[in-house]
């Protein structure tokens, strides 16, 4: 308790060094970090910061932007009778008609794992069926699946790749010249693999200030103050607020796995569309285990947003999710129209959680 107690102290503290940095003009920062969101709504420090300084959310989940046309790759597959492992949100997130939950109530194996080594293990001890493993994440899960696929244990399991890397996402944002915006928070998780370097772009390139954050709530409003201190220096720098687990060359050995693996290709993303070089694909000499190709899937025409859902525009920081007509009318967390309300690391999925009527 006296931790808690001594942590929120610092944390009005640091709450009063912003508004005394605060210039009199709008201010508006972006993460992209869907449990950034999560600390800055359970915590409810947007309720601790001037009201000229807007705190956006952008698409830092990645559940949330895993295209359709993927979703409905692995509901295909897992009709046609192939296992289908994934992360636990996935099953939710719908498809162009269907999610993965509902064809597991068709008669599709879709099962819930918790680490691709899971996936591993369930196809080794069924070798007569045939497994894929749903790999979706940013840079911090594409580590693990490039170690199972240079072990390639079992010979049933192919691997459906879904994995998305956040710098070139960023730099989509600034190409919306309508957001205005002033600052990044990056994410923490993220960059603990690809460290400081790949973000360098930002202030050299867009004099973009950036600040990497940590997750608890003084982390937050401490990369909110040390972003701002720029603003108010005309500065554009790169800083590290997460030194207890960033480092600025980020982990070295997990960045050859994933280019000992992968190759990085465009790629779209749900709402956002073909963002260059954001994805990763398995390299030629692993061709035999993507699910794609060892399947010969062809998804048609594909339908990424519900009609009326405005899930594109929450993740790119253009709308709140309270914005949005469907927004705990059509849209909940039982009953979700669009990702963002299915992922524990979506934007109208965590304001719903917190109570709509905070944000009214």
């Amino acid at each position: 308790m006296l931790e808690k107690f001594r942590d929120r102290e610092l944390s009005l503290a640091v709450a009063e060094k912003i508004k005394r940095c605060m210039p009199e003009r709008k201010v508006k920062f972006c993460h992209v970090c869907g449990t950034h969101e999560w600390t800055i709504t359970h915590y409810g420090l947007r309720s601790l910061l001037p009201k000229n300084l807007e705190v956006i959310a952008g698409p830092g989940c990645p559940v949330c932007i895993v295209p359709s046309s993927e979703i409905d790759a692995a509901i295909e597959l897992a009709l046609e009778g192939v296992v289908i492992t994934t992360f636990g949100d996935v099953i939710n997130v719908p498809g162009s008609e269907l999610s993965l939950r509902q064809a597991r109530s068709m008669g599709g194996d879709v099962r819930e794992v918790y680490s691709v080594r899971d996936a591993v293990e369930m196809a080794k001890k069924e070798p007569d069926k045939e497994f894929v493993f749903f790999a979706i994440g940013f840079e911090t899960t594409a580590p693990s699946t490039a170690i199972e696929v240079l072990r390639s244990e079992a010979k049933n399991l192919r691997f459906l790749i879904s994995h998305r890397l956040i710098p070139p996402a960023m730099e989509l944002l600034l190409g919306l010249g309508e957001l205005e915006i002033d600052g990044f928070i990056a994410p923490g998780h993220v960059s603990s693999i690809i460290g400081l370097k790949p973000y360098k772009i930002f202030p050299e390139a867009y004099r973009m200030p950036t600040v990497i954050a940590g997750f608890e709530p003084l982390d937050v409003l401490f990369s909110i103050y040390m972003l701002l201190r720029q603003v108010r220096n005309g500065e554009a720098k790169l800083e590290n607020e997460y030194t207890r687990s960033v480092t600025w060359d980020g982990n070295v050995k997990a960045q050859k796995l994933i280019s000992r693996v992968f190759d990085v290709v465009s790629g779209r993303w749900r709402g956002l569309g073909v963002i260059p070089k954001s994805t990763l694909s398995l390299k030629k000499e692993y061709e035999h285990l993507d699910a794609r190709k060892f399947y010969k899937i062809k998804i048609g025409k594909s339908r990424d947003i519900y009609p009326g859902c405005c899930c594109h525009l929450i993740m790119v920081g253009k709308l709140k999710p309270t914005d949005c007509p469907l927004f705990m009318e059509d849209c909940t967390p039982q009953t979700p129209k669009g990702p963002c309300m299915v992922s524990i690391e979506g934007t109208c999925g965590i304001w719903a959680r917190h109570g709509v009527r905070l944000y009214r």
